[in-house]
């Protein structure tokens, strides 16, 4: 029995000294064949502060420290990783790869440098390249196959060589890698807090990025969601914006489609919201962000338009410092086709009201440049538009108008029997609007009976108005008056005829939105004739 139990603990130690000889072997084999297969992969060199593998109830691994640099100029890792640790089952064959189900990461960092310094690296790889390759022993004795990677905490910076642009960076709450060991493209799904316009994105999708080194240059798909984006981390607008599309390009360069959808879109100075749907198809640069819009399909509220044109990040460089983002400069051109007036004027009033009322088209240059100022002082538009069948909101302007309309066709003895709301305008102009000022150099306004042409200006914040021009009628100044004052006006009617006009009279608008002044200057026309 002595002899038997001895025998025992014999065994049992021989076994524990071959099982910890195994570990002692193991573990560096499985260092040293993990870091030749990433650097054959990335055509790269990798480092790795720590590995350990443990037997207990299969094969359980955790590393620290994981870096992988590029092979030109590799001061700054390529994808770096705090910890990563997998599990997998013992089932070990030489001629067969040890089978992991998952992967977990934290604190992934991938690092892209420019398309240009990843050339060169691998231009010079040739070099290095065969110390890259896995040695033919270790690659038949070790290999992995993985099916999924699940990381927590993850940033994606793409750098960029164009002068005076700053990297971008996505930051990642989780993200999901699935079919790592599959000859075909790696699926993704992923969490990200996208900055401005502060808000969560989530994306699937699958990323081609086995069969290239340089993995910026490495084919891209899928969709995403955008929900509650929060609008006024944007100076001057506000809303809660949603959005749904896809994407395809690489990281380096995207083309994306989609639709937003903001119910309560404004301008903050002013508070009168309106729902806001667009669909767009975009390029974007992936290394900076900025974008091309080709185009934008939108409406505001019962107004379509289409706009095109750039957003794109503007830097500058204050006292020799570092190059900063001072925000984005919009310069589009936009199309309204089937527009409202009402829709653009509430947008921009503080009562959400509107002046007027009437069918647009338009035609204009937008530009934002970015700076500290509310939207509107650094709103620029420069353009023409159309407006048909409108009417003045304001009773007092629209009376006046409606009045203008039957004098000028010779009828004023219909004055108090026509409703003013009956009498349709049109107006067309070349504008502007600059800090905050609507200016319109030549507007011709036409009524049944009358053309009206004025220039002057109207100013957003207040609603000032300050149109003078003149009023050309189709009737004579008697016939205008109308009753026994116009038989005595009648001698008169040669005097105020012009350029084929029955009558010239002076007109002008002043005032304000909410308390407008429209003078038709009757009585001025009146003492004229008895001057004459």
């Amino acid at each position: 029995m002595r002899w038997a139990a001895g025998g025992l603990l014999l065994a049992l130690g021989v076994a524990a000294a071959v099982i910890e000889i195994g570990l002692q072997q193991t573990e560096p084999l499985l260092r040293v064949r993990l870091i030749e297969e990433l650097e054959t992969h990335f055509h790269a060199r990798v480092e790795l502060d720590s590995f350990h593998v443990s037997f207990v109830k299969g094969l359980w691994a955790e590393g620290k420290g994981l870096r992988i640099y590029c092979l030109v100029g590799g001061n700054q890792p390529l994808i770096s990783a705090d910890e990563f640790r997998f599990h997998a089952p013992i089932h070990y064959r030489p001629s067969e790869p040890i089978h992991v189900t998952m992967v977990e990461l934290k604190g992934l960092r991938a690092d892209l440098p420019p398309k240009e310094q990843l050339k060169d690296a691998a231009a010079a790889s040739g070099i290095s390249e065969s110390a890259a390759k896995p040695r033919a022993g270790l690659a038949k004795l070790v290999s992995f196959e993985l099916d999924r990677i699940e990381c927590d905490g993850a940033k994606l910076v793409m750098e960029t060589s164009k002068p005076g642009k700053l990297p971008l960076e996505f930051e990642f709450a989780h993200i999901n890698l699935s079919g790592i060991s599959s000859t075909g493209p790696i699926g993704f799904d992923a969490e990200l807090t996208n900055p401005r316009p502060k808000g969560t994105i989530k994306t699937t999708g699958s990323i081609d990025a086995l069969h290239t080194a340089d993995l910026g240059e490495s084919p891209i798909e899928g969709s995403y969601s955008f929900e509650h984006a929060d609008l006024s981390t944007f100076r001057g607008i506000a809303g809660t914006l949603s959005s749904t599309g896809h994407f395809k390009g690489t990281l380096r360069d995207l083309v994306v489609d989609g639709q937003t959808e903001t119910p309560d879109f404004r301008l903050t100075h002013f508070g009168s919201p309106l729902l806001l749907k667009t669909s767009f198809h975009a390029r974007v640069d992936g290394t900076n962000g900025d974008t091309w819009l080709e185009p934008v399909d939108a409406t505001l509220d019962h107004s379509h338009l289409t706009a095109t044109g750039q957003v794109v990040r503007v830097m500058a460089t204050e006292d020799g410092g570092a190059p900063h983002s001072i925000g984005h400069e919009i310069d589009l051109r936009v199309y309204v086709d089937k527009g409202r007036i009402e829709d653009f004027l509430r947008l921009a009033s503080h009562s959400g009201e509107a002046l007027m009322s009437g069918d647009l088209a338009l035609k204009t240059t937008l530009e934002i440049p970015p700076g500290p100022e509310a939207l509107e002082d650094r709103l620029n538009l420069n353009g023409w538009f159309s407006l048909d069948n409108s009417l003045f909101t304001s009773e007092k302007i629209q009376g006046r108008i409606a009045e203008l309309s039957l004098r000028g066709q010779g009828r004023p003895d219909e004055l108090k029997k026509t409703d003013p709301s009956s009498i349709l305008s049109r107006m067309q102009s070349n504008f502007t609007l600059e800090d905050g000022v609507v200016t319109l150099p030549a507007l011709d306004y036409t009524v049944p009976g009358a053309k009206i042409e004025l220039k002057g200006a109207y100013s957003l914040e207040g609603g000032g108005l300050n149109f003078d021009g003149s009023a050309k009628m189709q009737a004579s100044v008697s016939r205008m008056v109308g009753g026994w004052k116009g038989v005595l006006l009648a001698p008169a009617d040669p005097f105020f005829r012009k350029d084929g006009a029955g009558t010239e009279v002076p007109i002008h608008i002043k005032g304000t939105r909410e308390k407008p002044e429209f003078g038709i200057e009757f009585e001025k026309m009146k003492l004229s004739e008895k001057q004459q």
